[in-house]
């Protein structure tokens, strides 16, 4: 090998190079981790109605470890998600000593059996509300079928001004609903929009009508052809005296 000059000048080159990549990366691994390179400023964007200023700051000071280039993207948008009402972040670097925060918040549409919250897209999440919202109550997983129901339902109920208070969802698929607290639907499993249509139909007509002699609180939709009233404590006239029923 001694006596091989081609093969001695490869092999010092190799070692120059080695060398040399080694320096690179201690250089590179010093830089990246040395303090000369603080985040500075955090820019924190979104619209926030529920997520205070106390909440970001106290995660900015204890979640946000590391230097620009060390800074763990992930870990952070996850500190970040672990605020009430916060629903997705995205976290990015923006050099030299930036890093920008994107925050989208929960919009509340309901309340979850009184226990939790959901959103427009049909998740659960967990927060505080003082917010007068309808309230669902399903099977788990039925989150996002329940949002959309109440929508299509609340959207036939419009022309009458009433609204859906309470929603529910049996584990057979059968829908219920109540009206403004007071009256309770039974709509069924078998088209519930166009069970809902019919009634939202007739009740100018015909159940308001009713409702202003003898208010009822429970309808059944699930007939082919009509519904039924249960009127509360009703009596119907006793005929008078010296008269048959069912004649003049």
């Amino acid at each position: 090998m001694w006596d091989k000059p081609q093969l001695l000048l490869w092999f010092a080159n190799l070692l120059t190079a080695l060398a040399v990549l080694l320096l690179f990366y201690s250089l590179l691994f010093l830089g990246v981790h040395s303090p000369l390179f603080p985040i500075r400023g955090i820019k924190v964007d979104g619209e926030l109605s529920h997520v205070t200023r106390e909440q970001l700051q106290y995660v900015i000071k204890n979640e946000l470890k590391g230097t620009f280039f060390t800074l763990d993207l992930d870990k952070t948008r996850g500190a970040f998600e672990k605020l009430p009402w916060v629903r997705q972040v995205s976290v990015r670097r923006r050099w030299p000593d930036r890093l920008e925060v994107s925050i989208e918040e929960h919009k509340a549409f309901a309340r979850w059996s009184n226990v939790s919250l959901v959103n427009t897209f049909g998740e659960r999440f967990d927060a505080a509300s003082n917010e007068s919202l309808p309230v669902l109550e399903g099977p788990d997983g039925s989150e996002k079928q329940m949002v959309d129901g109440y929508r299509q339902l609340q959207a036939v109920l419009s022309p009458l001004q009433k609204s859906a208070t309470h929603l529910w969802l049996s584990p057979r698929r059968a829908w219920r609903l109540e009206l403004d607290h007071q009256l309770i639907v039974e709509v069924g499993r078998d088209d519930a929009v166009a069970r809902v249509q019919r009634f939202a139909e007739a009740y100018p007509n015909s159940l308001a009508l009713i409702a202003e002699k003898h208010p009822f609180e429970y309808v059944d939709l699930r007939y082919p052809n009509g519904f039924a009233v249960r009127l509360p404590g009703y009596q119907p006239a006793e005929p008078a005296k010296g008269k048959k029923p069912g004649k003049a």
